[in-house]
Order: structure tokens, then C-alpha cells, then sequence
């Protein structure tokens, strides 16, 4: 069996460090097989709060994964934001040396934050035609037998949560990646826990979000996923601090 901990929306900068704790100790008391955090490790891309983001995630006793939320992109610098978005995020993921080893599982990366939108609300989630094609080469490349999974931070489709999921070539790409064998997504940004069955190209696929441990809640109490593969079967189980 493979024990993944979802969790996504930290937002270190207006982090709840009750929940942070929290979560630290289930970690340490049920060794998880990865760690997978689907974005929004930061609130503003600042270097103290990758800084303070990334010291958090070395000292929990698992292998960590991280994709990129739209907040991870330089929000008060322009310049950097235009020519090197994801410098400061690739510098966190850098300080990761601990793979994470899954036994019949296969994670796929799908990048859905864009640098800039031709629209007012850049929060929300973009898909490019590139990003697909890579997520669909690794989901090709995972063993046969695997239990092909994708992350990252957006909801591809609006899945009726307070946050809503309107991500531009969404609903495209998640055909794809279904015809391609993805049985799960497993997303953020809502700050929301979900997890529902959505009919698509002729196939069943399962959209998972996670809630936040920032103290930016909406409509749930700050929450994690634990997530569970056995004999080709997940599981998912949303699980709150009390």
C-alpha cells in the first residue's frame, strides 16, 4: 500500500501555525510515503516565505513533492515575475533530496499557473497546450500496472466549491489525461476539502482537492487529505483538525 498526505494552500506568509504543527505531528506519527503539497506554498512568492516554507518541510519526516500555486508567482515583482516566475519555487524544490518511493503509483505533473492572463483575475487556473503534453508523456512512461495520478493546484473544472474552478483549457486537458489512463486529479485552491466523480471522454475520473492549513479558511476547518492505494484502489479520506 502507498500512503500519499494531500495537502496544499499553506501559504506561508498568512500561515495558521496551530495547523501547521498539527499536521507536523500526523506526519511524524504515521510516515506517510510522500508528502504532496498541489500549491500555493507561499502568499506572496516572497524569499522569507519560501525561506520559512521550505525549513517546515525539511524538518517533516517524509518525502515531499510540491507543484506551483498561482501564489507562488512574484506578486510585487513584476520584473521577476515576467522573466523568472518560478526561480524562487524551483530554489525550494531544489532543497528536496528524499524520493519518494510509491509502489503502484504514478504521479503526473500538470502546470496551471501562467506568469500572465489576458483576463483581471490571474488567481485562476491556465492550461497550455506544452503542459499537457508533458503530463501525458509521463503518464505514458509510468509502468502499465501503475495507478496513474495527476497533481497540480487548480481544479480543472469548477466542482460547485466557494472558490470557484474556471481554468482556462481545463475541461480539454482533463479529457485528454482521462483517455490517457488518469484516474484522479488532485488539486488545491478551493481551500475547500473535495472529492468527486466526473464523467469525461467516455470515463469516470476522480477531482480531489484539498482544504488549507493557512488562516485563510472558507467553508472548512483547516484539513488534509490522506490518500491511499491498495491492489489498484484509492482511497481518500479528508481529515480536519478538530
Amino acid at each position: 500500500m502507498s500512503t500519499i498526505f494531500h495537502v496544499s494552500d499553506v501559504h506561508f506568509g498568512s500561515e495558521d501555525r496551530a495547523a501547521l504543527a498539527w499536521f507536523a505531528a500526523e506526519v511524524a506519527a504515521q510516515r506517510p510515503d510522500l508528502v504532496l503539497l498541489t500549491g500555493d506554498v507561499t502568499a506572496a512568492a516572497r524569499r522569507r516565505e519560501f525561506a520559512a516554507a521550505g525549513d517546515w518541510l525539511l524538518a517533516l519526516e517524509a518525502p515531499v513533492r510540491i507543484e506551483p500555486g498561482n501564489h507562488d508567482l512574484p506578486v510585487f515583482n513584476p520584473l521577476l515575475r515576467l522573466l523568472r516566475p518560478y526561480a524562487r519555487m524551483r530554489r525550494l524544490i531544489a532543497r528536496f533530496d528524499r524520493p519518494a518511493v510509491l509502489p503502484g503509483v504514478a504521479i503526473a505533473s500538470l502546470k496551471t499557473t501562467a506568469r500572465l492572463q489576458f483576463r483581471s483575475n490571474w488567481s485562476l487556473g491556465h492550461v497550455g497546450r506544452g503542459s499537457v503534453e508533458r503530463a501525458l508523456a509521463d503518464l505514458a512512461a509510468a509502468p502499465a500496472d501503475a495507478l496513474r495520478l495527476v497533481a497540480c493546484h487548480h481544479p480543472l473544472v469548477d466542482v460547485g466549491t466557494r472558490t470557484p474552478g474556471t481554468t482556462r483549457g481545463g475541461a480539454a486537458a482533463l479529457a485528454r489525461l482521462a483517455e490517457a489512463g488518469a484516474v484522479a486529479v488532485l488539486t488545491g485552491h478551493t481551500h475547500d476539502p473535495f472529492d468527486v466523480e466526473h464523467a469525461v471522454a467516455g470515463r469516470s475520473v476522480r477531482l480531489i482537492g484539498a482544504g488549507t492549513l493557512s488562516e485563510r479558511v472558507r467553508e472548512s476547518r483547516p484539513s488534509y487529505n490522506r490518500v491511499e492505494v491498495a491492489n489498484g484502489v484509492l482511497h481518500c479520506e479528508a481529515v480536519r483538525m478538530t
